[in-house]
Order: structure tokens, then C-alpha cells, then sequence
């Protein structure tokens, strides 16, 4: 069931629904590259190196990959579904128009990963870092931050419903053009927002919070602090 949690006011904020993963027993990945529209269907990938495949279109279902290099792998249109990523590593992953959906992806070290127009559901990022992550025109629901860091993450024009930053460290993020349902900043600490504090409705903060984004906020409203 969806937490709830009560903001300022009283107002209630529902809470995001997390994925529930039972992976099956898995068959070791065996493969040369990934293919494009390749089926991966209980597999688990362990340490391999992906870098610069590509795997345009390709479904993962039901797979694990751990420790696995992923930098400028193609992925764009990908599916990947009901699967734990863990520890990935690589910068320029590119995940555009992808589809996430109940999915854990822990301890990643990120850079520059594309998921620009993608739709995420039923997902949860738990620890690590990911620097520049591109999310312009995605769509996230029910999908939870927890533990980690990004720095200079791009919500530009997406939209987010029922996303949760929990012990997150949220670094000059931009939600210029986003539009916000149900979603809930309090535990992001420091929460930094270099653009689109216009486009804050529908989000909770803390006091706290608010004092520290006093400054930006007035600056984005045009009001002299004298």
C-alpha cells in the first residue's frame, strides 16, 4: 500500500509505491554484445562489460545485472522489467524513451546518463551517485530517491507523480517546465534547485527547507530582499 505522509496544513501526500521484486533462480548471461530487440529473460549479468553495445529496443525481464560496465551503451527504447541493477558504472548510458518499471537500481556510479523522454514506474534509486542525470520530458511514478546523490539532475518539462527523495542529497536540480503531483522533498538534504522553483506546486517541503530556498524564491519572484 502507498504511504501517506503529512505535510504543512495537514495536507495529506501519498505516498510512492515501491516494486516488490522476486527474482526467479537466474541463468548466467553467456552472450558476445547485446543486440538490438534482444529478449533477456531471467539472465544475470555479472561484471560484464557493456560498454559502447548497443542494445536499442532490447527487454530485460526478470534479470540482475551486477557490477556491470555500462558506459555509452545504447538503450534507448529498452524495457527493462521486474529486474535489480546493481553497482553499474559508466558515463553516457543511453536510456532515452526507455521504460523502467518495478526496478531497483542500487549503488550506481553515473554520469551523464540519458533517460530523456523515458517513463519510469515502480522504481527505486538507493545509493550511490549520479552526476548530470537527463530525465527532460520523462515521466516518473511512483518512483523513490533514497540514500543517494545527484548532482545537477534535469526534471526539465517532466512529470512527476508520487516521487519521494528520502536521505537524498539533491544538487542543483533543474524542474524548469516540470510539472509536480504528490511529490515529496523533505528528505532531501541539501536540497539545492537552480531553476524552476515557479513549477514547485504540488510538492512538499519542510520549514526548514523553506528558509534555506528563501532567497531563490524571492529572486524567481522578482521581490527585493533589502
Amino acid at each position: 500500500m502507498a504511504r501517506r505522509a503529512t505535510g504543512a496544513g495537514g495536507n495529506r501526500v501519498k505516498g510512492a509505491r515501491r516494486p516488490e521484486l522476486r527474482l526467479p533462480p537466474l541463468e548466467p548471461w553467456t552472450g558476445g554484445e547485446l543486440e538490438p530487440d534482444g529478449d533477456y529473460d531471467g539472465l544475470e549479468f555479472r561484471d560484464a562489460d557493456l560498454t559502447g553495445q548497443g542494445g536499442a529496443g532490447a527487454r530485460f525481464l526478470d534479470c540482475a545485472l551486477t557490477g556491470c560496465a555500462v558506459g555509452e551503451t545504447g538503450l534507448g527504447h529498452a524495457r527493462v522489467l521486474d529486474s535489480v541493477l546493481t553497482g553499474l558504472r559508466g558515463v553516457g548510458t543511453d536510456l532515452a524513451e526507455a521504460t523502467l518499471r518495478d526496478v531497483e537500481l542500487v549503488d550506481p556510479r553515473l554520469g551523464g546518463t540519458q533517460l530523456h523522454g523515458a517513463v519510469l514506474e515502480r522504481v527505486v534509486v538507493r545509493g550511490g551517485k549520479i552526476d548530470y542525470l537527463n530525465l527532460r520530458m520523462a515521466r516518473l511514478r511512483d518512483v523513490v530517491f533514497e540514500g543517494c546523490v545527484l548532482v545537477e539532475p534535469d526534471f526539465g518539462g517532466a512529470h512527476l507523480e508520487r516521487v519521494e527523495f528520502v536521505d537524498c542529497a539533491l544538487k542543483g536540480a533543474d524542474f524548469g517546465g516540470a510539472t509536480l503531483t504528490d511529490v515529496d522533498l523533505r528528505g532531501a538534504a541539501p536540497l539545492e534547485i537552480a531553476r524552476g522553483l515557479e513549477r514547485m506546486a504540488g510538492a512538499v517541503i519542510s520549514a526548514g527547507q523553506l528558509l534555506d530556498l528563501a532567497p531563490a524564491l524571492a529572486a524567481a519572484l522578482g521581490i527585493r530582499v533589502e
